[in-house]
């Protein structure tokens, strides 16, 4: 019976005790980090629906030439009067699709004032686009069709797009001395696109093969989150400049390095793709090919919103937990006061109001004010119930400390992207050995 006492009071039981104690705390870390998600699943519902009624995502894919031909297909067909096979010609009507020799973009994208609904912003923007370029003579003879067979005076030009509801004005085309209006049309493939058309327009002199036919043409949207542009000219160059100080530049190609410059003011990227570098021909029959694969544009994204900025703060919560936890232990091994398991406890719940206080305030100011605010009320109050517990004002003074240092430490690593891991790593290492170098004297043997 006096070694079970012994035991108990022993620093292997105490210790076995503070750990066991910081393993049941981790289950309400993990709902504080669930309502975390929550939150962040909420804004991106809100975030989501709101950008739809201003403007979605943009990828533009044009201007492409559209021509009618037909085809005769000779067959053999049986008739049982004459018991005798007949031929019969049926003409079929396909379709052409021919992409610019030359196109190019200038694009200006404007963030505007960000949407609110409720306690949530979405980010979005204006973009006005100018496409200008020109069409050579459109190459039937790769498929053996006679001009004859080929509908010049029922060529039109197409644009497919996405957010179709959010284009803020007419886009007319012009097209060599002539201009024609885009309309709504059927969609010539079954996806998420739309499809603008012209009416018949005019390409008599692309029926000699040695003239280029200018076009030029205008559009503007609302949108938000992102702008892609398919490569679809024999050359194609964009332009883009915007007010957004973080850009992402995605897509199967990025911008040239010589002409890209990023600031807090914003930034300008320009393109450049050759023929030569997609897998996808000039022309195309009777099937647009898909090369949104091949597209290239640029993300407006927020490098870490505030949910984010949260939820990683929250995956610390276990290093502070178990840290406190030690420096408490430390103190009571060293100056042999005695700490209730109760008294544990309380200070490990303090520690986890700190997420539930930083979620709640972010929501309603900024993400580093909302720590600020958090982090000293948890410190306060660790202190002021350490100095009931510790009996002495020296020791709650060097928690409070601590705790200020681990709390800052954290933040650091929060606001890093590409140091996080280095500064997290040797921040670790100088802590362990701070912890090594004042238990060396503990002998963990006595009572």
């Amino acid at each position: 019976m006096e070694k079970q006492t012994n035991f108990f009071q022993s620093n292997t039981a105490k210790i076995i005790m503070v750990g066991f104690l910081t393993l049941v705390l981790l289950i309400p870390l993990q709902f504080v980090k669930n309502l975390i998600l929550e939150r962040s699943d909420r804004q991106k519902e809100v975030v989501a629906e709101t950008s739809s009624k201003w403007g979605e995502n943009i990828y533009f894919y044009g201007p492409i030439l559209k021509i009618p031909y037909e085809t005769h297909v000779e067959s053999k067909v049986y008739d049982p009067r004459t018991k005798e096979h007949v031929s019969s010609i049926a003409t079929e009507l396909h379709t052409a699709y021919f992409f610019p020799e030359e196109l190019k973009n200038r694009s200006v994208v404007t963030m505007v004032k960000p949407l609110q609904r409720s306690l949530y912003k979405s980010n979005v923007f204006t973009a006005e686009m100018d496409f200008t370029g020109s069409y050579i003579h459109p190459n039937f003879k790769i498929n053996n069709i006679p001009n004859e067979d080929i509908q010049w005076d029922k060529a039109t030009v197409v644009i497919r797009t996405t957010n179709l509801k959010s284009i803020k004005s007419q886009v007319n085309l012009k097209l060599g001395d002539s201009t024609y209006r885009f309309e709504p049309t059927q969609g010539v493939q079954n996806d998420s696109m739309s499809t603008l058309e012209t009416g018949i327009v005019d390409i008599e002199k692309l029926q000699m093969a040695d003239e280029k036919l200018a076009f030029s043409f205008g559009i503007n949207y609302n949108g938000s989150k992102l702008i892609r542009l398919a490569p679809i000219g024999k050359t194609t160059t964009a332009k883009m400049s915007s007010n957004w100080h973080s850009p992402s530049f995605m897509g199967n190609f990025l911008p040239n390095d010589k002409h890209k410059q990023i600031s807090s003011k914003g930034f300008e990227a320009e393109w450049e793709v050759l023929h030569l570098n997609r897998p996808f021909a000039q022309q195309s029959f009777d099937e647009l090919p898909n090369v949104k694969g091949y597209a290239f544009g640029v993300d407006f994204i927020t490098t870490v919103d505030e949910y984010q900025q949260n939820e990683r703060a929250s995956k610390y919560g276990f290093l502070v937990i178990g840290l406190t936890f030690l420096i408490f232990f430390l103190i009571q091994s060293i100056s042999k006061i005695s700490i209730h398991i109760f008294q544990y406890s309380m200070i490990g719940l303090a520690l986890l109001m700190f997420y539930t206080l930083l979620i709640s305030i972010t929501e309603h100011s900024s993400f580093t004010l909302a720590y600020i605010i958090a982090g000293l009320s948890v410190i306060v109050l660790i202190s002021l119930y350490s100095i009931s517990i510790l009996k002495d004002r020296k020791f709650p003074v060097f928690i409070g400390v601590s705790l200020s240092g681990l709390y800052a430490f954290i933040f650091v690593i929060i606001q890093m992207e590409d140091y996080a891991l280095l500064v997290g790593s040797v921040g670790l290492f100088f802590i362990l050995a701070a912890v090594m170098y004042f238990s060396r004297r503990i002998d963990w043997g006595k009572e």
